[in-house]
């Protein structure tokens, strides 16, 4: 099964709870994240099937009302992006890190698929708006060419759309940053 990913950002925390209601209950999707963000936003997140979460995404929006801000699907999605949604992500040791930071929940998530899918690196965060504003971002790790990639095609991926806040490359992180990292 080609795995997906759905995202629903309202201007509703409440509203955004019905969202998440409607979206696991129309179809079989899991649900990887609900919960309010910054600035006093709401985002759901479901993974499943191609067809599951489009028809959830589609559910989510019409609960959502006039307090959709976005919404996406993400086909075939590399399974560590939602792996490091829910903090499961068990990356190597740090070679280089990798950085990448957008304006939206949406941007980062597929900025952070355009990371994983383009070189061989590992993520290790994907962190969505909580405490950032609205904004997300990413980390990978690996060797420094393939950091390199991975953030070259995930900044093209959020500078499309105009969502690039900055992105950054550091070939070996000091010990003492490594331990804020991980």
């Amino acid at each position: 099964m080609n795995l997906s990913i759905g995202i629903i950002e309202t201007t509703s925390i409440a509203r955004g709870y019905a969202v998440a209601d409607a979206m696991v209950k129309t179809a079989s999707v899991e649900l990887v994240e609900a919960t309010p963000i910054c600035p006093g936003k709401f985002i759901v997140v479901v993974s499943g099937s191609v067809s599951s979460v489009s028809a959830s995404v589609e559910a989510g929006a019409a609960s959502a009302g006039d307090s959709l801000i976005d919404r996406m699907e993400l086909a075939s999605i590399h399974p560590d992006v939602p792996a490091a949604l829910r903090g499961n992500s068990t990356p190597p040791a740090i070679e280089a890190l990798g950085i990448l930071e957008t304006f939206t929940a949406s941007a980062g998530v597929l900025a952070a698929d355009a990371a994983v899918k383009s070189a061989n690196v590992s993520i290790i965060e994907l962190r969505l708006s909580r405490g950032m504003g609205g904004k997300a971002y990413f980390t990978v790790t690996g060797s420094v060419s393939s950091v390199s990639a991975a953030i070259d095609a995930a900044s093209a991926s959020a500078s499309a759309s105009g969502q690039l806040v900055s992105k950054a490359v550091i070939p070996s992180p000091h010990s003492d940053l490594k331990g804020f990292v991980l």
